[in-house]
């Protein structure tokens, strides 16, 4: 039997990057000048080692539909296995409750942790260090994979590596871990640097046997709650009431059987602003930049802009990101203060930090184009072969204008087409759905006109994606 196996954490916020990340679409589903999103990349990444079955994915519940349409295209949707928390509670209960998942299959797995989100651009070199870090499990060691720092960055946490080697594994030294030290201050930082010690990139790799020993040792009332879970029963409950707690504080910071392998191999965690900046291709200024832009006199710029035309002139060292809803300004050296802002913004803003513009539902997305007293438009998009829920809205009515595609609509007990130019009315209190037959995309113009325009006005009847709501 394949022992090897791998879990993806797919958790986050996205607030280091907002406007463009948001809490419904965080990084790890953003594409960074690449054709394939974080989360798509670190899948294909890690199935050039592991057998796409024995890969698990974990995420919040919220993230469910998003996540099958993108393991859909590239051709994983029923081949990993996605497992849906649901609610967050960081990293350590993640790993824990997909490690059980694997235990009960393989109890001789030697499991590899990786984050969702990370960039690497050197694939191979990852792949070989990697390996050197299954062979460190494999004799016992919970193994992490540190990076070696390109800079004294203060966002990251720092491993000390002991300075005799255990032994080499394929040309790579396996060091035991001294001690970790929580994100430094850039005085610290360079001293750290110049000492050898390594970034801590959230990637573990250790026999399950291994872990859920230290589990039950350091862990206990995790340990205990979480094989008292029974699926079918009490799973939500009790994972619900687990108390938050990381992977690094609550096994690797206490083991003392703790294995590093450096790694050099391009890694960003593409965790401020500035760091994708690095990251992007850039022009003869040094500006790095996505969408229409024009600059004058002006480099060392991240620009962003999803509307319109962003112009800079006489501007050095900025990020300036504009979407559709939110427009972020601050200088580079200074990108990693925007989580504070967002943190600010959630008390007065709270749907721009929360939901972007383009909202994604299992059936396709919507876009508010505009919204006023009394009414909303929208822009709904149906993929091929799927249909809203049947619903009415107790507070609203709504006009339907089909601008491509055929639309399958039902109002009230009739059923009927509208194509291309045509359109039809909902009324209040009528139950109704929108369906695409078609194998092309169905695009309409919604205006919704009413008192009460949220989206919790809507009393659903039959639904194909489970949602009661």
């Amino acid at each position: 039997m394949n022992n090897l196996y791998a879990i993806i954490l797919c958790g986050g916020s996205g607030t280091r990057l907002w406007p463009v990340s948001r809490t419904s679409r965080p990084k790890q589903l953003l594409k960074f000048n690449s054709e394939q999103s974080l989360l798509q990349e670190t899948l294909l990444r890690i199935a050039k080692k592991i057998n796409n079955k024995n890969i698990y994915l974990v995420a919040n519940e919220s993230y469910k539909f998003i996540i099958q349409d993108q393991l859909h295209e590239i051709d994983m949707l029923d081949q990993i296995c996605l497992l849906l928390e649901p609610e967050g509670k960081d990293t350590l209960p993640a790993i824990a409750y997909a490690s059980k998942m694997i235990d009960q299959i393989n109890s001789n797995a030697i499991i590899s942790v990786f984050p969702s989100d990370h960039k690497i651009s050197n694939g191979n070199e990852f792949l070989n260090v990697w390996e050197s870090s299954i062979q460190s499990a494999n004799n016992n060691y919970l193994t992490l994979i540190g990076i070696i720092p390109t800079s004294a960055a203060v966002g990251y946490g720092y491993i000390e590596p002991s300075s005799e080697t255990i032994y080499k594994s394929s040309g790579y030294e396996v060091r035991k871990v001294e001690k970790f030290i929580e994100k430094p201050d850039k005085t610290l930082a360079f001293q750290l640097v110049d000492r050898g010690f390594l970034w801590n990139a959230g990637m573990f790799v250790f026999k399950s046997s291994v872990f859920f020993g230290m589990l039950e040792k350091y862990q206990k009332v995790l340990y205990n709650k979480l094989f008292s879970i029974d699926q079918a029963l009490n799973f939500e409950i009790i994972y619900k009431n687990l108390t938050p707690i990381s992977m690094d504080k609550g096994i690797v910071e206490l083991a003392n059987k703790v294995a590093v392998v450096p790694g050099n191999f391009g890694w960003s965690d593409l965790g401020s602003w500035d760091s994708v900046f690095h990251e992007l291709k850039k022009d003869s200024s040094n500006n790095a930049s996505v969408g229409v832009s024009t600059t004058i006199n002006s480099q060392e710029n991240i620009i962003w802009n999803e509307s319109g035309l962003l112009a800079l002139s006489g501007v050095e060292g900025m990020v300036v990101v504009n979407t559709v809803d939110a427009t972020l300004v601050c200088r580079r050296d200074n990108s990693e203060g925007v989580k504070e802002l967002v943190s600010l913004l959630k008390d007065n803003q709270p749907e721009q930090i929360d939901t972007h513009i383009k909202v994604i539902r299992p059936w396709g997305s919507y876009t508010v184009l505009e919204h006023g007293v009394g009414f909303k438009i929208k822009r709904i998009e149906v993929n091929p072969h799927h249909k809203l829920s049947l619903q009415s809205h107790n507070k609203r009515s709504e006009h339907w204008v089909v601008v491509e595609g055929i639309a399958q609509v039902t109002s009230g007990d009739k059923t009927f087409t509208v194509q291309k130019n045509e359109s039809t009315f909902i009324p209040i209190n009528t139950r109704h759905r929108l369906e695409n037959l078609s194998d092309d995309l169905l695009i309409i113009i919604e205006v919704q006109s009413g008192d009460y325009l949220e989206e919790d006005d809507i009393v659903r009847f039959n639904d194909d994606y489970g949602r009661a709501k």
